[in-house]
């Protein structure tokens, strides 16, 4: 399929709303759904090229929001170990198929679901005094999973909640910490052909519908329960998982 096409852009403009949906209101947990639904219908990276300017122009739309409300400890930690944790992440892809960054993508999807159901249902709980240690072994994991398929919000998430931070706190840091590492995969993902022509061109087509979805997320952040938001995406992972890991599989 032609990616300059209205098929493709119409698939498209769901998906960017919702990842400004989540990546401005509620930490950016869910916002890798976008790449994950792209990566059904096109080649992974170049599913991973499109959403990258506009996940980087989202984090930048976000920020004034929640200007200097991060709590900057956690967000250096996370920050310093993410980068050669993307590194180890552009390893990974410069040495496997895309169906198995497909596969790496479904099981991402699938594992977000069974690490929210565990903690609502508190088979999971997360200890209140996450250290130093964790917050590396996190960052670098949320660097790694950031690089392959923009999912590291999910590894970032357990760590910071595990800091006890507070609901703004929490949203502030994530914005910091994926702006960073985001701009830290621009020359990596430009080096092994992930930003081509047309992928950039349909990315700024995408680009009003990225603000919207990011003036929503602001505005629902204080007036929509987190359980709305995501049991909407846990329907949306399972479905949108299971498909990328029978693709990458058959």
């Amino acid at each position: 399929m032609e990616l300059l096409s209205w098929p493709i852009f119409a698939i498209c403009v769901p998906a960017v709303i919702f990842a400004g949906v989540s990546k401005g209101g509620f930490g950016s947990g869910a916002a890798f759904a976008a790449a994950s639904i792209l990566a059904i219908v096109l080649d992974p990276g170049t599913a991973l090229g499109i959403m990258l300017p506009i996940l980087m122009l989202i984090d930048v739309a976000s920020m004034p929001a929640y200007w200097r409300q991060w709590s900057w400890p956690e967000a250096r930690l996370l920050i310093y170990a993410g980068l050669p944790g993307g590194a180890l992440g552009a390893l990974f892809y410069g040495l496997t198929s895309p169906d198995a960054i497909r596969l790496v993508i479904g099981l991402v999807c699938l594992s977000f679901i069974a690490w929210q159901l565990g903690q609502k249902t508190n088979l999971i709980r997360i200890e209140r005094e996450m250290g130093t240690k964790t917050g590396v072994v996190a960052g670098l994991a949320a660097g790694f999973t950031s690089f392959v398929s923009h999912a590291g919000g999910p590894v970032a998430a357990v760590y910071l909640l595990g800091r006890g931070l507070s609901k703004t706190a929490y949203q502030a840091t994530t914005v910091l910490v994926f702006w960073a590492l985001n701009l830290s995969k621009v020359g990596m993902y430009g080096a092994m052909g992930l930003l081509s022509r047309d992928g950039l061109i349909l990315a700024a087509l995408l680009v009003p519908f990225a603000l919207l979805g990011t003036w929503i997320g602001v505005k629902a952040h204080r007036i929509v329960p987190e359980r709305v938001f995501f049991g909407i995406t846990y329907v949306l992972l399972a479905v949108t998982g299971s498909k990328l890991i029978m693709d990458a599989l058959g």
